[in-house]
């Protein structure tokens, strides 16, 4: 038998223990087979053997307690799942371009076991639906204030870059339209701008007021509190989808375009056919810089060329033409070029393509834009606690530029029934006093009665044993 408590302590130990040492306690093998008892055995008094026995018997029911009640023991009883993450319903968020990540565990602690809560969520995650598009792996998260930057490390270190928002670290991203990231450690610390979509709390001005500085704007949303719909302000929904002029995305979008600026390797050449340059240029994947930033998702980099005056006759792959990013404001592979100017061209990493270009000219690639489609400025959305995403997300179907990054967490499991850890606490301990009572009859555990008289007749029958 073999019971691994959560703490590390490996409860099997006592049990064999209990079977190396049975014939040593054992006062009717003692009597009838004493021929194949080594001497040692005799070597113990009996008081001492019930020290030892109190004492091994305290050691095992603090060991099955420790499984019992551990945290983690607790937290996979506790909570119920949001059955549509399982559903189409998620997959159309993921077409929408909507990201999901963490916001917590019922009774897990982020500040006791942070690695412990980014984990389980992890888990909850990948078993049910895809982060994103993008990518598979969830990489955002909430955190709460007061955590320490060495457990921002240890939940990092989890898959989780990106931690949101406004925890009180003192390296910060986005904090204002000036905050640009420069280290990964800073994306521990993503700032809240532009106020929340909530209505009466949020105000338009103020959304169009950050997103005309520039940055990234991170909106603050939660869906609902208890049993209460949140409503949502119309006129800031309606302002990001149809006015604002910004790349509409998720923390994890951001933080993977961001990373590049790492590491990247681009290859591009030119030919000239029927009076066209033919430029065929490919960001490089790499396992130089995917292993800079492992839980990066490959999205498309906006990628800027210097063409002169010519214009671009069009952009292709193996299979056709990609299309034009004029006016679209979410993440996809194409291209823009505005009145025979600079060409932003957006495509993922591994992705070769022709640019074809009028007339016969010299090129360059000037490098990359900080926002996706050249943007200057990037909004998120961030719905906090998200337990049902079907009543989190059912509002926003007909607002088809507006990007959510969903941070679910599981419903508590006993919210509806509290009773039911008062009786699962109830019931632990009537099997503990059980088993105590038991052990008692029998002259074992921590409360049996000293036995002198059972202590004088073995005592009498070592003597005699020994005369033998």
């Amino acid at each position: 038998m073999k019971i691994q408590s959560t703490a590390g302590f490996d409860c099997s130990l006592c049990f064999h223990a209990m079977e190396d040492l049975s014939p040593l306690f054992s006062f009717g093998h003692l009597y009838t087979n004493h021929q194949s008892i080594p001497s040692v055995a005799f070597s113990m008094a009996p008081a001492a053997q019930v020290r030892f026995l109190r004492s091994f018997v305290v050691a095992v029911l603090l060991c099955l307690l420790s499984s019992t009640f551990s945290p983690v023991a607790m937290a996979e009883v506790g909570w119920d799942e949001d059955g549509w993450l399982r559903t189409a319903l998620s997959q159309e968020r993921l077409d929408n371009g909507d990201e999901f990540g963490c916001y917590g565990m019922p009774h897990l602690s982020w500040k006791a076991d942070p690695g412990a809560v980014a984990l389980e969520c992890q888990n909850y995650i990948t078993e049910r639906v895809e982060a994103s598009h993008w990518g598979a792996n969830p990489i955002s998260t909430f955190t709460p204030p007061g955590l320490t930057m060495s457990q921002h490390t240890t939940i990092a270190g989890q898959g989780f870059p990106i931690h949101g928002d406004m925890n009180g670290l003192t390296s910060t991203a986005w904090h204002s339209a000036e905050d640009a990231p420069v280290d990964d450690w800073d994306w521990f610390n993503l700032g809240r701008r532009g106020g929340s979509l909530e209505q009466i709390i949020g105000s338009k001005e103020q959304v169009q007021t950050a997103v005309e500085e520039g940055g990234l704007v991170n909106l603050y949303w939660v869906g609902r509190a208890n049993d209460a719909t949140i409503r949502h302000d119309r006129d800031i929904a309606s302002y990001l989808d149809l006015e604002a002029q910004a790349w509409m995305t998720t923390w994890g979008e951001a933080w993977s375009y961001w990373t590049v600026h790492d590491c990247y390797e681009i290859a591009h050449s030119s030919t000239v056919v029927d009076n066209q340059t033919l430029i065929q240029f490919e960001s490089l994947l790499t396992e130089q810089c995917t292993a800079v930033a492992p839980f990066a998702w490959n999205v498309p980099m906006t990628w800027i060329f210097d063409v002169g005056s010519e214009s671009v006759a069009d952009v292709r792959d193996e299979n056709g033409s990609l299309m034009s990013l004029e006016g679209v404001k979410k993440t996809s592979e194409g291209y823009t070029q505005a009145d025979s100017e600079y060409l932003h061209l957006s495509v993922v990493r591994g992705h070769n393509v022709t640019i074809a270009v009028n007339g016969s000219i010299d090129y360059d690639v000037v490098g990359r834009s900080q926002f996706w489609n050249n943007y200057s400025t990037a909004v998120t959305i961030a719905a906090h606690d998200t337990t049902d995403l079907f009543k989190w997300s059912k509002r926003f179907t007909e607002d088809s530029n507006l990007v959510f990054t969903w941070l679910v967490q599981p419903r508590d499991g006993l919210g509806e029934a509290p009773w039911l850890a008062y009786l699962a606490v109830a019931v632990a301990v009537s099997t503990i006093t059980g088993m105590l009572y038991i052990l008692k009859r029998e002259g074992l555990g921590p409360f049996a009665e000293k036995n002198a008289e059972a202590g004088r007749g073995y005592s009498t029958q070592q003597s005699k044993f020994e005369a033998e």
